[in-house]
């Protein structure tokens, strides 16, 4: 073979284990793995995008939760006032009252006019222990009773009509200043003991009281 012809041979064959095969595999695996960074960094943007929007719903919950508090808030504002009507009353002081002296008595006259406005038409008017009377507000007791011989009448009613007694802390609940009325009918009543320790106060018909002789009895 010509000369000339094997060493453009030779070189062909230098060229061609020259060429950067290994190197091209290099740059094509840069590329995957630059390729693999953007898909990365683009999930990672997706990913705060979530973690944002995750936020903007953890915002709502927190929004919710606040209107649920300012609804627990405006309930405890009635239960205040209803406790607070319920003690007045058992300390003598029966009398109505406004909604303004009632919010001052409480300490709440820095409420908003929406729930001044529930507390008008809705909670007190509908709530089974306030009563209205020309436009104030009183505590309504289960049984009204003003003193201590109105109590032992009530007792007496209970009894002949058979319905028993009368639980003790709902003659607290309307007799003002009831410890003392009850410890001043002294014998007249009779006090029961039921298992969950509540007391029962009942009238004492001594006319059904008699002695049997013990030789009767034999």
């Amino acid at each position: 073979m010509d000369p000339s012809l094997l060493r453009e041979r030779e070189l062909f064959k230098k060229r061609a284990l020259s060429t950067p095969v290994v190197e091209k595999r290099s740059i094509s695996s840069e590329s995957s793995s630059s390729s693999s960074k953007k898909k990365k960094a683009k999930q990672e943007h997706g990913g705060s995008s979530s973690s944002k929007q995750n936020s903007d719903h953890s915002n709502g919950s927190f929004n919710l939760k606040a209107l649920t508090g300012s609804s627990g808030y405006k309930f405890g504002v009635l239960a205040k006032i209803v406790n607070y009507m319920k003690t007045r009353h058992q300390r003598g002081d029966t009398h109505p009252l406004t909604l303004e002296e009632i919010l001052d008595e409480t300490q709440h006259l820095d409420i908003g006019l929406k729930q001044k406005q529930w507390l008008m038409t809705e909670a007190l008017v509908n709530n089974p222990k306030i009563e209205v009377i020309d436009g104030k507000y009183a505590f309504k007791p289960k049984y009204n009773v003003k003193d201590k011989k109105a109590l032992l009448r009530l007792l007496d009613q209970h009894d002949q009509r058979g319905l028993g007694g009368i639980l003790l802390e709902d003659i607290e609940e309307g007799l003002p200043n009831s410890q003392k009325a009850v410890k001043a009918l002294g014998d007249q009543i009779l006090f029961v003991n039921r298992p969950d320790k509540k007391k029962i106060l009942f009238f004492n018909d001594k006319s059904c009281q008699f002695s049997v002789d013990e030789d009767v009895l034999i």
